[in-house]
C-alpha cells in the first residue's frame, strides 16, 4: 500500500479545500509514492515521536497539528521542527497533518468533543462562507435524465438530508455550426434551434473537477455550454465549532466538574458563573476565542474552548460562561478519531496510536 492511499482516504473524509487559509495540511515530509510499512497517529510530531515511529516500524505519522507552520528557510537542526525533519527524512518517515480540515468536519474534532460530553440536537457553530458553487448547464431534452443521474453519481446536488437536487427549466436553445463543426443535431451553417432544458444543481466546492469530468462525459453536445457560479449561502455540513445540549439541565458547578472530569485537566480557567443552571454549550477545540461572539448570538449558556487571553475572559458580559479548558486538553481524543476513521478502512493494516503525551503545559 502507497502512502497516497491512505493521504487520499483522509481527503475524501476532510478534503483540504475546507482547512483555513493560515493552515498548513496535507503531506509535509515524505513521498506519497512509497510503500507503508505502518501509521502512528499523534496530536502532535515531535521528536519522540518520530523516534516512536522508529520503534515501531511506522514510516507515515498522520499528526493532527503540522510540524511545518510557517515557511522554513534553514535546515540545521537549532529549533525542535527542524530537527524533527532532519531525523524523519534521515529515517524516510513522512508526515501528514490534517488540522483544520478535520476542525471544519461536521463529524469532526468538535463532534467528537460533544461525543465526550454526551450533547444532543448538535449545529455546526461557525458555518464555512463560500463552500457551495452552483453548475447551470443547458442539454437537449431528450439526454436531461443521463446528464443528471450523472451529476448525482459524484455527489452533486446533495443538500442537508436531500439528495438528487436540482431544478429544471425547458426552453429553447440556439447555436450555428461552423465548417469545423461536428453537432450532435443540426446541420453546418445552418442555424439550429431546438429544444433544451436548463439544469440548476449545487455542490460543495472540493468536488468541482470530478462535477465537471461527468458533465463533460455525459452531455452529447461538442460543445457544453456551462457557468459555475460560487454562492454566499452557508454550509451547514461544513465550519468550526459545535453548538449541542446537554440531555438534561445542569447546574452550573455540576456541568463544569463534568467537564473538568471528561477532560482530565486539573484546572479550567472560566469567566464569571452568569447563571445557576445551564442546558446549551458550545464547543470549539484548539484556540476559540475569535468564536465568542458566534456562542453568544447562538444563546449557549456556556463556551468552551482554549488560549483565552485575559481581555477575551471581559467579553463575556454576563450573557454566557466561557470556558478555558486548555488547549491540548481540548483536542485530545482528536487522535482517537484519526485512528478510529483509518481503522475502519484500513483493517488489516497497522495503525498504531500514539503512547506519547504532547501537552507542552504543565501543572503544578
Amino acid at each position: 500500500m502507497k502512502i497516497k492511499e491512505i493521504t487520499n482516504y483522509l481527503e475524501e473524509i476532510a478534503p483540504l479545500n475546507y482547512a483555513e487559509d493560515f493552515d498548513n495540511v496535507g503531506l509535509l515530509v515524505g513521498d506519497a509514492n512509497i510503500d507503508v510499512s505502518g501509521v502512528l497517529v499523534t496530536l502532535d510530531t515531535l521528536e519522540k515521536v518520530v523516534e516512536e515511529a522508529i520503534e515501531k516500524n511506522c514510516n507515515l505519522i498522520i499528526s493532527f497539528h503540522p510540524i511545518i507552520f510557517g515557511g522554513l528557510k534553514k535546515l540545521t537542526g537549532k529549533t525542535y521542527v527542524e530537527r524533527v525533519v532532519q531525523k524523519a527524512i534521515k529515517n524516510d518517515i513522512a508526515i501528514y497533518a490534517i488540522h483544520t480540515a478535520l476542525d471544519n468536519h461536521k463529524n469532526g474534532v468538535n463532534d467528537q468533543i460533544c461525543n465526550k460530553l454526551g450533547l444532543i440536537n448538535r449545529e455546526i457553530l461557525v458555518p464555512q462562507e463560500g463552500t457551495i458553487k452552483k453548475l447551470t448547464t443547458y442539454v437537449p431534452n431528450e439526454n436531461v435524465e443521463e446528464v443528471r443521474e450523472a451529476l448525482f453519481t459524484v455527489g452533486a446536488g446533495s443538500i442537508g438530508n436531500y439528495n438528487h437536487c436540482s431544478f429544471n427549466i425547458k426552453g429553447e436553445g440556439s447555436f450555428l455550426p461552423n465548417e469545423n463543426a461536428d453537432p450532435h443535431t443540426g446541420q453546418k451553417g445552418q442555424l439550429h434551434l431546438g429544444e433544451e432544458t436548463q439544469i440548476n444543481i449545487t455542490f460543495v466546492k472540493h468536488l468541482e473537477s470530478q462535477v465537471l469530468k461527468q458533465l463533460f462525459k455525459a452531455h452529447p453536445y461538442e460543445e457544453v455550454a456551462y457557468e459555475i457560479t460560487s454562492l454566499h449561502n452557508k454550509n451547514q455540513d461544513i465550519g468550526i465549532g459545535m453548538m449541542g445540549e446537554f440531555e438534561k439541565e445542569l447546574p452550573i458547578e455540576e456541568a463544569m466538574k463534568k467537564i473538568k472530569s471528561i477532560f482530565n485537566t486539573k484546572s479550567i480557567r472560566h469567566s464569571k458563573f452568569h447563571q445557576e443552571k445551564v442546558k446549551s454549550i458550545a464547543v470549539l477545540g484548539g484556540s476559540g476565542a475569535f468564536a465568542i461572539n458566534n456562542a453568544i448570538a447562538k444563546k449557549a449558556d456556556i463556551y468552551m474552548t482554549a488560549d483565552m487571553k485575559y481581555h477575551d475572559f471581559y467579553k463575556a458580559e454576563n450573557k454566557i460562561t466561557l470556558v478555558d479548558v486548555g488547549h491540548y486538553e481540548s483536542e485530545q481524543y482528536t487522535k482517537d478519531l484519526l485512528c478510529a476513521l483509518l481503522q475502519k478502512k484500513f483493517h488489516n493494516f497497522a495503525i498504531v496510536l500514539s503512547n506519547i503525551n504532547t501537552n507542552p503545559i504543565q501543572y503544578f
